[in-house]
C-alpha cells in the first residue's frame, strides 16, 4: 500500500464536503481496534497482513497486554473513490479525509466513549455475530441516538458463525435476522421513549389551548371570540390546527431509524479475516449474470425472496407454492462466503480443497500470489482470497462515504438543538449560531471549538522533539550506545544485588548534556531521565478558522452569554501548537478550518476536563455544560500515599495531571489531609495507579484499601421496637435548646418508594432548579447570594457524590419546575396507604437534602409556613411574608437539615428516602433577647435539631443501602455452575438468566454489591478458564433487608435462635466496618470465650 503523506491530509482538510467524522463504537471484545487497523492499512501506515493482529490505535503497553482499548485515539485517513456523475459519465476519482476515532468498549471507559461520540458526526456500531446485543451495545446505541448521530450497523465476527458454531448457511440466515431484529428493537425502543415525551407535550399544549379559547369564550361575544381564537391559531409556533375537536398527533416517520441490509446501512464483516460487503457489492456482481437492475436487486437480496433459477424470476414467499427454495441471501451470498472456508480451511485435516479453491478463483477472475498458493498456512490463503475479492476497508470506507453526512450536513442537523439546549441559548450572538450551523471555514468567522478531554503526551513525543530523517548521526549513535550500556548495567546489578560503580558510572553518561546529573542515592533511588508529560485539547472545531498564535477564550462550566464577564472569569489563552492526531504519533499543523478533529495545545491549566473555546466573550455559546457524558459513575474511592514522603509534592502534581487527562477521573484531598481518587471501576482504578506511578507522577505510590458509598435509611417494619415517647408518635421528637430559649418538634418519617425513586432519578433536574432559584435571589440581593455562594463551595468540591447515586438521570434535567411538581406529586399518590399525611406536601417542600439536591426532604408543616418553599416561583412576595426572627432560626434547622441527612447515624453515611417535618419552633424569650443571643442560638438549633433528627430517624427500623453493579455475563452450559458459585459466594443475586440461541451460550444478569466485587473478575475468569468475563455498571442503592440493631427479644426468637442468634448480622458487618475505618465508635467483645490456661509445668 502507498504511503499517504501528511501534507495530503492536511490538504484535505480544506474541503468540507469531502470531510467525515466517524467514531468506531462497540461492546468490549466485538472487534473494533481490529477493524481499525484494517482501515490504517490501506493508508500504508501498517502492513496488510499485520491487520487485525498488530491493534495499532491500542499504543499502551497495558492496551496490548490486556487485549483491550482503554483510551479513546483519532487517526485520519485518506480515501479515493471513482464516482460517476451520470450513468453513461466517465468515472471521476474524488478524495475524502476520513477522521476516525477509535473507542473502548470496556464499561469502566464508558465516559472516553461519550467524548468520542460529540465531536463526529456519524457512528460505526459494531455487533459480534456470535455474542449480539450485549450490554454495551445498547449503551452506545444510546449514545447515538441521544448525540443524533448517524449510526452504521457492522455485523462483525461473521467467520465465527462457520469456524466455532458449524452453522450452515440457511442457519445462519435465520440467526442474523434474529440479531438484526434485537438491534432495531433497541432503537425502537429510544424512538418509542421520544414519540411519548412529544405526545405528552402536544396534549399538553391542546389543554392549555382549549382553556385559553373557553377563558376568552367567557369574557367576549361570539364575533371576537371568532377573531381571537383565529389570532390564537396562526400565532402558533408548533402549527397545530385548533377546532372544536383537537387535531390528530402527527407522527413522525421512524423509517431513517432502522437498521436495514436492502437500505445498505448493514455491512457484515469478519475483522480478523479481512473481509466485510454489503448487498449492493453482491448486486453489482449479479446485475449481469441474472439481468435483472442492480437497484431492483439491492431491494430483494435480503429478506423473503426466493430466485427461481429456471425462470430467473425473483418470488416472494406467497408465490413459491410449495417449493423449497433458499432464500435469496443465502443462495447468492452466504453460500459463496461458506465455499471459500470450504475450499481454504475446510476438509478432514483443516487444509481446505485445492480444486474448489481453484474453481472459485477462476470464476471471481483473481490471482493468487504463487507463495501464498504454495504456503501452508490456510489462514494466509483464506485473507489472501478474500482481500481481493471483498476487501473491507472497500465495503466500509465506501459505506461511510456514501451514507454518512459531512460535517456540514451534519451541524446543520445537530447545531440548533445543541444550542437551544446550552444555557443562555436566547443570548447566543446570532453571527455565531449561523456559523456553527452553516460550518463556516471562513477567515474571520468567530472561532467556536468543543473540547472533549485532554490527552497526555509525553515531550519527547511531540513533532517539535522528534528526529527528523531515517538515520540516526555519529553523536545519536554514540549516545544511544551509552545509554543502552547504562540501562543493562544497571539491569545486572539489580539482579545480582550490587550497586557496582560502572552501574553509576552508565548511569551519569547516559544524562543529557547540559542537566544535573542524579546520583543513586543510598535509599536505593534510580536516576531517571524527566520526559515531563504535556497535556493537549481534543478537539472538534466547528466554526471558522483557527491558526496558531491565536487568541481564544476558554468559558468555564458555567458560563452563561446572559452574564459574560460573571465570576469565574473567562480565561484569555494564546494557541501555542496545532496537531494532526495521528493515532500514536502528532503532526504540526498552522491552522485548522471548521469540520475537523484537531489536537489543540496551550489550554493546559484551562481546560479541567472539557469545555469550550471561542474567539469573543460576548454572545459565545457554553456547549460544556450541554455535553451527555455518560460515564459509569466514579464509585470506587481510594486513599493514596507516596512511599517515600519526600514525594508528596510530586503525586498531588501527579493527581491534578491525571485529573485532567482522564475524563472519569475525580481528585479531591478530605479533611483528615487524605488524597482521594475516585474511578469508574477496579481495571479503571489500576490503570490510573499505572499511569500516576509511570507517567504522571514518575514516583512510588501506595493505595489503601478501596473505599466504597453507602446510604443510610428507614423503613416500617414488623420487628421494630416501641416508640421511644408514645405520647408523640413513632419517629416524633420534641426537644429544646441547652439554653432553653427556643423549642423545636420535628417528626421523621420514611419516604414512599416511588418519590424515592424519583428524586434518585431527577437529582439533576433538582440541581439545576437550585441554581435557578439562586439565580433569581442573585437578582433580589446581589451582596446577599455572594455570601450564600461562598458557603456553598463545598457542595460543588464533592460534587461527584451527587453523581455516584444519580447514574440513570435521563432527560432529568430538562423538567421545568411546573413538571417537575407535577410528577413529584404524582410519585406521592401512587402511595397507598396514608395518603393523608402525604396531601400538599409538594407544596411545602422547603428543602431538599444532602447537599440541596438530594433524596431528602425538609417539609415545613408549621402553622405560620416559616420557611421558605423551595418549588415556589415567586420569591418577592414569599420574602414579604417571612417573620424575620422565626425565618432565620427555620433557615438554621434547614442547615441542621442538611447536615444530618449527609451523614447518617448508622454510621456517618448519607442518607436516603427521609422526610422530616418541621412542626413547631418556638421561641421562649423575647425577640430583643433573641437578637443579643443570635450567634449563639444559631450554634444551639444547629447542633439539637440535628440530634433530633438523628434520634427520629432510629424511632424506626433503620436500614444501611449497598451500591450495586449490574452484571452482565456469557457463559457456557458447561461454566455456569462456577459462575454461579462465585456471585453466590459474594452475596451476589440472579436477576435473570437467559439462553443465547442456536448456541448453548447463557446470558445471565446479576446484582452485586460494589463493597464485594473486588477481584470478582479476575476469579470468574480463573474459574471458567477465561469462558466467561463479566461486565459491571453501576445501578445504584438497594436496601439490605435487615436491622443492624436487631437481636432476639421474644421467647420463641430466643428459643430458636439464642441470645446472639445463628447467624451473623451482615448489615451490623457492614455498618461496623465503615465506623472502624472513619474512627468511630465501635463496641466489640475483646473476648469472646474465656478460659483458664493452664501452664505446661501444671
Amino acid at each position: 500500500m502507498p504511503v499517504v503523506g501528511p501534507e495530503k491530509l492536511v490538504k484535505l482538510q480544506q474541503q468540507g464536503d469531502g470531510i467525515r467524522n466517524i467514531c468506531i463504537l462497540a461492546h468490549v471484545d466485538h472487534g473494533k481496534t481490529s477493524l481499525t487497523d484494517a482501515l490504517i492499512a490501506t493508508n500504508g501506515i501498517i502492513s496488510p497482513k499485520l491487520a487485525g493482529k498488530i491493534r495499532y490505535l491500542d499504543s499502551r503497553a497495558d492496551e496490548q497486554l490486556r487485549g483491550i482499548t482503554m483510551e479513546s485515539s483519532a487517526i485520519s485517513l485518506y480515501f479515493s473513490l471513482l464516482r460517476r456523475s451520470a450513468p453513461e459519465a466517465q468515472p471521476e476519482q474524488k478524495e475524502y479525509l476520513i477522521n476516525l476515532i477509535d473507542s473502548p468498549g470496556h464499561i469502566d471507559f464508558s465516559s472516553e466513549v461519550s467524548t468520542a461520540s460529540r465531536l463526529c458526526d456519524g457512528a460505526v456500531v459494531l455487533v459480534d455475530a456470535v455474542e449480539g446485543v450485549c450490554s454495551q451495545t445498547v449503551t452506545v446505541l444510546r449514545q447515538t441516538w441521544t448525540e443524533k448521530l448517524r449510526p452504521l450497523l457492522v455485523i462483525n465476527k461473521m467467520d465465527r458463525l462457520i469456524t466455532e458454531w458449524k452453522l450452515s448457511p440457511s442457519e445462519a440466515y435465520t440467526h442474523l435476522s434474529k440479531l438484526l431484529e434485537q438491534v432495531n428493537a433497541v432503537m425502537g425502543s429510544f424512538a418509542l421513549g421520544e414519540r411519548m415525551e412529544d405526545d405528552l407535550r402536544w396534549r399538553e399544549r391542546i389543554d392549555e389551548r382549549v382553556s385559553a379559547a373557553a377563558k376568552v369564550k367567557e369574557d367576549q361575544d361570539s364575533a371576537s371570540e371568532g377573531k381571537s381564537r383565529k389570532t390564537s391559531v396562526v400565532q402558533d409556533d408548533e402549527g397545530v390546527v385548533m377546532s372544536s375537536a383537537p387535531a390528530e398527533y402527527e407522527e413522525k416517520d421512524d423509517e431513517d431509524i432502522y437498521f436495514e441490509p436492502e437500505r445498505n446501512n448493514v455491512i457484515f464483516s469478519s475483522a480478523i479475516d479481512g473481509w466485510a460487503f454489503t448487498p449492493r457489492q453482491f448486486a453489482g456482481l449479479y446485475e449481469k449474470k441474472l439481468g435483472i437492475k442492480r437497484h431492483i436487486l439491492e431491494k430483494v437480496l435480503w429478506g423473503d425472496y426466493y430466485l427461481d433459477q429456471k425462470t430467473k424470476r425473483i418470488l416472494s414467499s406467497k408465490h413459491l407454492k410449495g417449493r423449497h427454495l433458499k432464500p435469496m441471501f443465502v443462495q447468492l451470498v452466504l453460500e459463496n462466503i461458506w465455499a471459500v472456508y470450504e475450499a481454504t480451511t475446510g476438509g478432514p485435516n483443516n487444509k481446505g480443497d485445492q480444486g474448489l479453491l481453484e474453481k472459485i478463483t477462476k470464476s471471481l477472475n483473481i490471482n493468487i500470489p504463487a507463495h501464498i498458493m504454495r504456503s501452508r498456512d490456510p489462514k494466509a490463503l483464506l485473507s489472501a482470497v478474500f482481500g481481493a475479492w471483498l476487501p473491507l476497508s472497500t465495503a466500509l470506507l465506501v459505506s461511510v462515504v456514501e451514507h454518512l453526512p459531512s460535517p456540514t450536513t451534519a451541524q446543520e442537523s445537530r447545531m440548533p438543538a445543541l444550542l437551544e439546549q446550552s444555557p443562555g441559548s436566547s443570548h447566543i450572538d446570532k453571527k455565531i449560531s449561523d456559523a456553527m450551523v452553516h460550518s463556516k471555514q471562513t477567515i474571520g468567522e468567530p472561532v467556536v471549538a468543543y473540547v472533549s478531554k485532554m490527552v497526555s503526551i509525553p515531550e519527547s513525543e511531540l513533532p517539535g522533539n522528534k528526529r527528523r530523517g531515517g538515520t540516526l548521526t555519529a553523536e545519536e549513535a554514540r549516545e544511544l550506545g551509552r545509554k543502552k550500556r547504562a540501562e543493562l548495567a544497571r539491569a545486572q546489578a539489580k539482579a545480582n544485588g550490587e550497586a557496582d560503580v560502572a552501574s553509576v558510572t552508565g548511569a551519569l553518561s547516559g544524562a543529557a548534556i547540559g542537566e544535573e546529573a542524579e546520583v543513586e542515592s543510598t535509599n536505593g533511588a534510580e536516576a531517571t531521565n524527566e520526559d515531563p508529560e504535556h497535556l493537549i485539547g481534543f478537539a472538534r472545531l466547528l466554526s471558522g478558522t483557527l491558526t496558531v498564535g491565536d487568541e481564544v477564550y476558554v468559558l468555564p462550566p458555567k458560563f452563561t452569554p446572559a452574564r459574560p464577564h460573571a465570576n469565574p472569569q473567562p480565561k484569555k489563552v494564546t494557541i501555542t501548537a496545532l496537531y494532526l492526531l495521528m493515532g500514536r504519533s502528532l503532526e504540526s499543523l498552522s491552522s485548522v478550518p471548521a469540520g475537523n478533529v484537531v489536537g489543540i495545545a496551550g489550554l493546559e491549566g484551562a481546560i479541567l476536563k472539557s469545555g469550550t473555546i471561542c474567539s469573543q466573550l460576548e454572545g459565545a455559546p457554553n456547549l460544556s455544560s450541554t455535553t451527555a457524558i455518560s460515564t459509569n459513575a466514579p464509585i470506587v474511592r481510594v486513599a493514596l500515599e507516596p512511599a517515600y514522603p519526600g514525594d508528596l509534592d510530586k503525586m498531588i502534581r501527579g493527581l491534578r495531571l491525571l485529573e485532567q487527562a482522564d475524563p472519569a477521573v475525580t481528585y479531591e484531598q478530605l479533611e483528615s489531609g487524605e488524597h482521594v481518587i475516585l474511578t469508574a471501576g477496579e481495571l479503571h482504578l489500576e490503570r490510573c495507579l499505572k499511569d500516576l506511578r509511570e507517567r504522571f507522577a514518575k514516583c512510588d505510590i501506595q493505595a489503601g484499601e478501596a473505599i466504597v458509598p453507602y446510604r443510610e435509611g428507614i423503613v416500617r417494619a414488623e420487628e421494630m421496637n416501641a416508640p421511644k415517647d408514645p405520647a408523640l408518635g413513632r419517629g416524633r421528637v420534641e426537644v429544646m435548646t441547652t439554653s432553653k430559649l427556643v423549642t423545636i418538634r420535628l417528626r421523621v418519617r420514611p419516604l414512599p418508594e416511588p418519590v424515592t425513586e424519583f428524586l434518585v432519578k431527577h437529582t439533576g433536574a433538582v440541581k439545576r432548579l437550585y441554581s435557578e432559584r439562586k439565580a433569581q435571589e442573585a437578582e433580589r440581593s446581589t451582596a446577599k447570594v455572594e455570601d450564600d455562594t461562598n458557603g456553598d463551595q463545598p457542595e460543588d468540591i464533592e460534587e461527584h457524590d451527587i453523581e455516584a447515586g444519580d447514574t440513570l438521570e435521563e432527560g432529568g434535567q430538562a423538567l421545568s419546575m411546573e413538571e417537575f411538581k407535577q410528577r413529584l406529586k404524582e410519585a406521592f399518590e401512587e402511595e397507598k396507604g396514608e395518603k393523608d399525611d402525604w396531601k400538599d406536601v409538594v407544596d411545602k417542600i422547603c428543602s431538599f437534602g444532602p447537599r440541596r439536591v438530594g433524596p431528602n426532604i425538609l417539609v415545613d408543616a408549621t402553622h405560620d409556613a416559616i420557611c421558605g418553599r423551595f418549588l415556589h416561583d415567586n420569591l418577592e412576595n414569599e420574602a414579604k411574608d417571612k417573620d424575620t426572627h422565626t425565618s432565620t432560626l427555620a433557615d438554621t434547622v434547614a442547615q441542621a437539615f442538611q447536615l444530618a441527612t449527609h451523614q447518617g447515624p448508622l454510621c456517618n453515611e448519607p442518607t436516603q428516602g427521609v422526610a422530616v417535618f418541621l412542626e413547631a419552633l418556638t421561641l421562649n424569650t423575647s425577640e430583643s433577647e433573641a437578637n443579643q443571643n443570635m450567634g449563639r442560638l444559631t450554634g444551639e438549633i444547629i447542633r439539637t435539631s440535628r440530634e433530633a433528627i438523628r434520634a427520629g430517624f432510629l424511632d424506626w427500623s433503620p436500614r444501611i443501602l449497598l451500591a450495586m453493579y449490574s452484571c452482565e455475563i456469557q457463559a457456557s452450559s458447561e461454566v455456569l455452575g462456577r459462575v454461579y458459585s462465585v456471585i453466590t459466594r459474594r452475596r451476589g443475586r440472579i436477576v435473570e438468566e437467559s439462553l443465547l440461541e442456536p448456541s448453548t451460550n447463557f446470558t445471565i444478569l446479576a446484582l452485586l454489591p460494589v463493597a464485594e466485587s473486588f477481584g470478582f473478575s479476575d476469579e470468574i475468569r480463573q474459574r471458567t478458564s477465561g469462558f466467561a468475563a463479566p461486565q459491571l455498571v453501576f445501578a445504584g442503592f438497594e436496601a439490605l433487608d435487615k436491622d443492624p440493631f436487631w437481636v432476639p427479644r421474644t421467647e420463641e426468637e430466643i428459643e430458636d435462635l439464642g441470645e446472639k442468634a445463628d447467624k451473623e448480622n451482615v448489615a451490623k458487618r457492614y455498618v461496623e466496618a465503615v465506623r472502624q475505618r472513619k474512627g468511630l465508635f465501635v463496641r466489640k467483645k475483646v473476648v469472646e470465650n474465656a478460659e483458664k490456661q493452664k501452664t505446661l509445668k501444671r
